[in-house]
């Protein structure tokens, strides 16, 4: 099969893009800035494209059997009326499209699905829950970089809401295996962790991975830490922390991933493994 990897030098893109290589199966990067590519010494030719221009992105899915995108899922009618008729696709989304508060990204990942459903293609768009574990990827980091200042942890709720997070590597095998599969039809798939946690247990082990100590949960209505939360970027060093995310943490977040585990063949690794390959090995600190 030919593969087209639009995307090829964001995280997870080059994440796909170092596994194909690793095995030795050849690809098309597609990527805004092929000069980008080059820089990183990966094997394939780049194909420049941006995804406005309809015309450039034909000519960079053209002759491909097979379009893997790790770009926001808003760019899914792009792909599908630029790439060959008789190509299949392996898309990302991500599982903002179940949050009951709308917003930007959560619609554009809706408009996505619907638009692959709707299309008569062959394919799948896997829906990641919150990815950790890439290179260059902030949200356990900055998570740890906030535990290590704060002497106790606003959460909504007291923590409560559940989450589960799925590791990069995870999730790039995922895309290797959606790849191989022969889709009959267009489906979407949630690519998540083994198992749901409350938010306040992913946070101790996030701290106990960076070798923090947990500060203690304070638990505290979302309304006004929303209402602070702006305030933090006049803190130097403090992480940025948005409304829209705090809303978001008062929000279970676990899904059935049967159908990851049949379709695809993965299990995924356990948080603790997951955050020991992020962080390495953790030192307790005073």
């Amino acid at each position: 099969m030919t593969i087209a990897l639009v995307g090829a030098t964001g995280r997870s893109g080059l994440a796909l893009a170092r596994a194909l290589a690793e095995a030795g199966t050849p690809f098309i990067p597609v990527a805004r800035d092929a000069a980008k590519w080059r820089a990183l010494g990966l094997p394939g030719d780049p194909r420049a494209a941006d995804l406005r221009d309809a015309t450039a992105l034909a000519r960079a899915l053209a002759g491909a059997d097979r379009v893997v995108s790790t770009v926001h899922a808003r760019w899914a009618p792009a792909l599908l009326a630029a790439a060959d008729p008789g190509a299949s696709f392996v898309l990302m989304g991500s599982t903002r499209r179940f949050s009951r508060w709308p917003d930007d990204h959560g619609d554009g990942v809706r408009a996505g699905e619907a638009a692959l459903l709707a299309s008569g293609r062959a394919g799948v768009m896997l829906h990641p829950t919150m990815i950790y574990g890439a290179q260059g990827e902030d949200n356990v980091r900055r998570l740890a970089a906030l535990l290590a200042r704060l002497p106790v942890a606003p959460l909504p709720g007291g923590g409560r809401a559940l989450v589960q997070p799925i590791h990069q590597g995870d999730v790039t095998r995922c895309l290797v295996a959606a790849l191989r599969h022969d889709w009959d039809g267009a489906q979407a798939i949630v690519i998540a962790g083994p198992a749901p946690m409350a938010y306040r247990d992913f946070l101790r082990a996030v701290a106990a991975a960076a070798g923090l100590r947990a500060p203690p949960i304070l638990p505290i209505p979302a309304l006004p830490l929303r209402l602070v939360a702006p305030l933090a970027r006049l803190i130097p060093g403090l992480p940025r922390v948005g409304g829209d995310e705090i809303r978001r943490l008062t929000e279970d977040k676990d899904f059935d991933i049967a159908p990851m585990r049949r379709l695809l063949g993965v299990n995924p690794i356990g948080l603790a493994e997951g955050l020991a390959l992020t962080f390495g090995a953790p030192h307790t600190t005073g």
